[in-house]
């Protein structure tokens, strides 16, 4: 594995960053129907609108892995893993969904071909048709994929729906790491999210999907898969004590799903350091541990990558090894 980054020894490992590709955003303008679809920006590049607001403005570095390596270089990054974004391939018939996934995963691979020591991917599932999913996730991992991406809600079904069980149940069998990542929330028109989207609502989104995993016994059904929490885990390391509080306070008995305190759920999840205040870091390791938070830039998303890069490196020698790479060497068996 090389050491190009900027850390001395230390292999730097980007836990959370993107691509699209052109014949995706094809299929995305085709299919996806009315609430989703891509319009020119004032300034160039393409929005996209979910649900009425806007979710992120391509730009070219999300489709050139050549531009990518460069500003890798750049940055001191070592290895990128990278996937889809919302609104991933939930869209469209069983068919164009499958195909969607099956594009992205073959373009990601053709590029970690072309960058072997550089890039690694997380598989893009059709999660709506679990049968199609379960297929397209043997034959990516046969590729190379070394994870999933998994978006907080599938079109409004959480992850947590009996229907997705075939779908976790393989993703347990072979004990893959998972990335819960946030897309336009269930009720956005109703809330009139607009420009609020990217900044609060796609963390709500994650603190619900994974509040819901704690609290319906998921990690303890799936003891395998390591569950990555966007973002900082969005607002759930700030929130444990208030989930701890009304667990015990107003859950009955017979409605308790877990033994143990939320709490202690959420120190069994991976945080990404996508968090911009050193104090929310801080809150990331003491929640999870040094050894369960990972380094992301949500890149070529809007990131200030020196400065999630100096967060890191401030703190205390052993945890910036950690959470620039070895954690994420170890997680994904690099």
């Amino acid at each position: 594995m090389p050491k190009r980054g900027t850390g001395g020894n230390m292999t730097t490992v980007d836990i959370h960053t993107h691509m699209l590709s052109e014949a995706w955003m094809s299929l995305v303008q085709e299919h996806a129907g009315p609430e989703i679809f891509f319009k020119p920006a004032p300034d160039g590049g393409d929005v996209l609108v979910e649900e009425g607001a806007v979710s992120f403005t391509t730009c070219p570095e999300m489709f050139d892995y050549a531009l990518r390596i460069k500003d890798m270089d750049e940055a001191g990054i070592d290895v990128s893993i990278v996937s889809l974004t919302a609104p991933s391939v939930y869209w469209g018939s069983s068919e164009v969904s499958a195909q969607a996934a099956r594009q992205i995963n073959d373009d990601v691979q053709q590029a970690q071909t072309t960058y072997p020591d550089r890039l690694r991917y997380f598989a893009t599932l059709p999660w709506q048709f679990p049968e199609l999913a379960v297929a397209e996730l043997a034959r990516a991992c046969q590729n190379g994929a070394v994870g999933v991406m998994v978006l907080a809600t599938i079109r409004g079904i959480p992850l947590i729906d009996p229907s997705l069980e075939p779908i976790w149940q393989e993703i347990d069998r072979r004990g893959l790491p998972v990335l819960v990542h946030p897309a336009t929330p269930p009720g956005t028109p109703d809330m009139d999210l607009g420009r609020l989207l990217p900044s609060v609502g796609f963390t709500f989104d994650t603190s619900l999907a994974i509040s819901r995993m704690i609290l319906d016994g998921f990690l303890d059904r799936y003891p395998n898969l390591s569950i990555i929490a966007a973002h900082g885990g969005g607002t759930l390391p700030y929130l444990a004590g208030r989930l701890d509080l009304f667990f015990e306070k107003r859950f009955r008995p017979e409605d308790k799903k877990i033994a143990e305190p939320p709490s202690q759920h959420l120190s069994r999840i991976y945080y990404d350091s996508i968090v911009y205040q050193p104090t929310c870091l801080k809150l990331c390791i003491e929640m999870g541990g040094p050894e369960r938070v990972l380094f992301g830039t949500d890149y070529p998303h809007p990131a200030e990558i020196p400065f999630l890069m100096a967060m890191v490196d401030d703190l205390p020698a052993d945890q910036t090894a950690a959470v620039r790479g070895g954690n994420a060497l170890r997680l994904i068996k690099l």
